[in-house]
């Protein structure tokens, strides 16, 4: 195993184990709790970008747009999404959350900060300057890792 092989398995072990113990301390918000790793994804993606359209939202998770408004009509039936049509293009649907679908996935929010920055704040100044240090290459990854959108290709 050569050395960039035996980096990517440590990086996603140490991703995995973080959202695992993120994941058991802070559960889920009850909303979330019932749903598709897809579903809760879509709903995290609107809190973080009110007003977004199901194109912009399938481009931000890699999914087909179909796909997207197939979740979007799930998560409208549970009552935790908004579909509105836009103002200047009746064609573009713009998503929100209803209101105590936000307010709980924000209280779930943050619990998840506070447990992470309770976290951040027993490592030592130097490992918490690395982690910060690292960030911009994560998102280079990340972005790396985010193919074209082909159908054939979908990511769920």
């Amino acid at each position: 195993m050569n050395t960039t092989d035996a980096l990517a398995e440590e990086l996603l072990a140490a991703i995995g184990l973080v959202r695992r113990h993120l994941r058991r301390s802070a559960g889920r918000p009850s909303p979330l709790s019932a749903l598709t790793s897809s579903q809760a994804e879509l709903v995290r993606t609107v809190r973080r970008n009110p007003g977004i359209s199901v194109a912009e939202a399938a481009a931000e998770l890699g999914l087909v747009a179909n796909t997207v408004s197939t979740l979007v009509g799930q998560l409208t039936e549970r009552g935790l999404l908004r579909r509105a049509p836009d103002e200047s293009d009746r064609r573009v649907a713009r998503l929100t959350l209803t209101e105590p679908a936000r307010e709980q996935v924000e209280a779930w929010r943050d619990r998840r900060t506070a447990l992470v920055t309770q976290a951040l704040d027993g490592l030592g100044r130097d490992e918490r300057e690395a982690l910060h240090a690292a960030l911009p290459v994560l998102g280079v990854l990340a972005e790396r890792l985010h193919p074209e959108i082909e159908p054939s290709k979908e990511r769920v």
